[in-house]
Order: structure tokens, then sequence, then C-alpha cells
């Protein structure tokens, strides 16, 4: 599959400020995610603070789902006090985005930017569910295609 075409995510470096309440909270328990794996506890307990806070809990689990998948090999995230977007993040939210509202072609070419083949499919199981959990709580990601 190939995955040139897709759109330029906009908020490839930008500061946090700027970016929609849902993106903002799905980032922060990513960074809170891997700064705990990075620091060796449970990073799947960090990431549900956030979570919690916001009504949307369950989707800690595919979160973590996700972020498993590249095993040692672990994306580029940046700790929670960063400023700025960097290193996966924003292809992450794009394919996060693309799961709950583009169409899932895109949202796997998304995901093979950044995973092998078996990876991406395995991501995009945990990416729907977490697009459905945010969606339950009223929680609609940036529609990256408009």
């Amino acid at each position: 599959m190939a995955t040139h075409g897709l759109p330029t995510w906009p908020w490839t470096d930008v500061e946090i400020e700027s970016l929609p309440p849902p993106e903002t909270l799905l980032l922060e328990a990513m960074r809170r995610w891997a700064c705990a794996a990075r620091r060796g506890l449970p990073p799947m307990n960090a990431c549900r603070l956030p979570l919690v806070a916001e009504e949307v809990a369950e989707a800690a689990y595919p979160l973590d789902g996700v972020l498993r998948v590249r095993g040692r090999h672990a994306f580029t995230i940046a700790c929670p006090l960063h400023g700025r977007l960097v290193g996966d993040e924003p292809a992450l939210l794009l394919a996060f985005s693309l799961a709950q509202r583009g169409p899932r072609r895109e949202a796997l070419a998304a995901f093979l930017r950044l995973l092998p083949p078996a990876g991406a499919y395995t991501a995009m199981g945990y990416a729907i569910t977490l697009g459905m959990a945010f969606r339950r709580a009223g929680l609609l990601l940036s529609n990256p295609l408009r």
C-alpha cells in the first residue's frame, strides 16, 4: 500500500496550546505513557490519569496497545512538559484522527509510515477502539481531510 499522498499534518512542530482539546488530551496521555515507560514504571497506569479526568478511561488500554506495538524501538515522544510537538507525535495524532474520522485506508497508510505492515494492522484495531471511546465521550479529533 502506498503511503505517499497523505495530507500534510498542520501540527508539525507547533505549540501544544494551539491544539484542540481532544488532541491535547491524547497527546498528554501519550506523553505520560512514554515517560513512565522510560522510567520502567507501568505506562498504562500513567496514561490513564488524564483520560479518567475527561471520563474516557477506557481509551487507556487501546492507547497502550498502539504504543507497545513498536516493541523495543519506541516511538519518539517527548516528556509531558515539552511545549511543542516533536518526533512521532504529529504522525501518531494524524493516524488516530484518521482512524476516528477518516477512511480506514488512510489511517492504515498513516500507521504504515510508522510501523511495519503487521504492526500497522495491529495498531489499527487499537486506534479504532480508542477513536470509538473518544467519540462516546463526545471527544472528536480533528478531521485531517478537511
